[in-house]
């Protein structure tokens, strides 16, 4: 990430200096994610643009858009831990040494430095020679151990407890009641890089989930931040629309696994075909995908990225996220903490850009054994009910949608063994297997 703009801290200084009113509790100035390497139609899903275009937007009218963890400028008493409209001496000017180092660490120069942080809004001035030889005190302040025992993690600087300590951040932040701010500027303020291959990808995917999954399910509940803090509740369902993305995945694949079950039992759960109920999903289908294509479109985004982005969102779904959910089951039982895993360095040619390479990462099991399994059961189902499928026909579309949304998994499976375009052997047999063993288990329950 680097500056793009020269005039970005132009305009956020405007923000903070402002003697208006209304921008008094501004605690920070977000700018949007842009790239300067983003590949064409978004092959991966990664470049969130209709997310920033609508949601980042959407929050300025409540209490604003949520720290992104880049490409943001805050208030130095706000990283301090202070509260909108604050008017009196730091700990009205009583705070011992020890309050001081157990607050801001042993840097006496940095101490005093917080402290004017906290009451240039009453005092205006800068004390003299502050920062005069602060040199030693930057290495202090810089130092792994620097943090031991004091407030920093908890109440000062960025809050720890989540692979996203920049969403917790904003949180914490917003719950003490500051608002934020979206600034758009025109060439983008920031510009940075996206991941341009598919395991890093669903690394930063998992990632993201597992740290989102700490915070909805620890003391920083957007819920009890509105209860018991000044978190609007719009701004908490806002934060709690984001913080349960991990959580979809269980529904969906529920709903992925529905239709190949119907196929092979011979079931249906859609209406039949005679009834005009039947208009009631398709409708609902068609109305949702027409509303979503219109949103990439209004974004500047073709047809292609649309599809790019809903096919990716079942892989990430069916990969990312349900590995995601599975690390943080696994903190809460205490088997494992969530650890923040670096994505891998890209060293792949030009060529390699935007196509679905595979390694024999556990991520890709369940999205193959999901492909296997609507296969198997659309082959079940034209065997079984050849010219006589009337009754299943909106499950073999859902089939059909789903192994078109992991066809590149389909590709994979057909050049498994030649390089990093085809899935590993270890990853095939392991989906085979699932997928028959759910085979096995339904038809043993329609025998029963």
């Amino acid at each position: 990430m680097f500056a793009n703009n020269p005039q970005v801290v132009l305009h956020a200084m405007c923000v903070f200096l402002n003697s208006k009113d209304d921008l008094e509790d501004i605690g920070y100035v977000q700018t949007p994610q842009c790239f300067y390497d983003g590949l064409k139609d978004d092959p991966f899903g990664n470049q969130l643009v209709v997310v920033f275009q609508y949601y980042s937007r959407g929050v300025m009218g409540l209490q604003g858009p949520l720290y992104n963890g880049t490409g943001c400028f805050h208030r130095r008493n706000v990283l301090y831990g202070q509260f909108p409209h604050h008017t009196t001496h730091f700990m009205n000017g009583k705070a011992s040494e020890q309050e001081l180092m157990k607050l801001f660490g042993y840097s006496k120069c940095f101490a005093k430095s917080a402290i004017y942080a906290f009451e240039e809004t009453t005092h205006g001035y800068h004390p003299n020679g502050l920062f005069n030889d602060n040199l030693e005190a930057a290495k202090q302040v810089a130092g792994c151990g620097y943090e031991i025992n004091t407030t920093w993690g908890s109440k000062i600087g960025w809050i720890y407890g989540s692979t996203t300590e920049d969403i917790l951040t904003g949180l914490v932040i917003q719950t003490r009641g500051w608002r934020s701010i979206y600034v758009v500027l025109n060439p983008p303020a920031f510009l940075g890089c996206a991941a341009s291959q598919l395991v890093a990808s669903l690394t930063q995917q998992k990632r993201w989930v597992s740290g989102l999954l700490e915070i909805l399910f620890s003391k920083h509940f957007p819920v009890f931040g509105t209860l018991f803090g000044k978190l609007q509740w719009k701004q908490c369902a806002a934060y709690l629309w984001l913080l349960t993305w991990g959580l979809r995945s269980i529904p969906e694949l529920s709903y992925a696994l529905l239709p190949p079950y119907c196929l092979i039992t011979n079931s249906s759960f859609f209406p039949n075909m005679e009834e005009r109920s039947i208009s009631i999903p398709i409708f609902l289908f068609i109305i949702y995908n027409f509303q979503q294509l219109l949103l990439y479109k209004e974004t500047g985004q073709s047809i292609r990225a649309w599809w790019n982005n809903q096919r990716m969102g079942r892989v990430n779904t069916m990969c990312a996220w349900l590995f995601g959910l599975g690390n943080v089951v696994l903190k809460f039982l205490g088997v494992r903490e969530v650890v923040f895993e670096v994505t891998k360095k890209e060293t792949y040619c030009e060529a390699d850009l935007g196509h679905f390479m595979f390694d024999e990462s556990a991520m890709f099991v369940p999205a193959t054994s999901l492909l296997l399994l609507q296969l198997i059961a659309l082959l079940m189902s034209f065997i079984r009910q050849a010219g006589r499928m009337r009754n299943t026909v909106l499950e073999v579309i859902c089939s059909v949608w789903l192994v078109l949304c992991f066809w590149p998994f389909l590709k994979g499976i057909f050049v498994f063994g030649k390089g990093r375009y085809g899935l590993p052997f270890s990853t095939i047999y392991k989906s085979a297997a699932l997928a028959l063993l759910f085979v096995l288990l339904c038809q043993r329950t329609t025998v029963n």
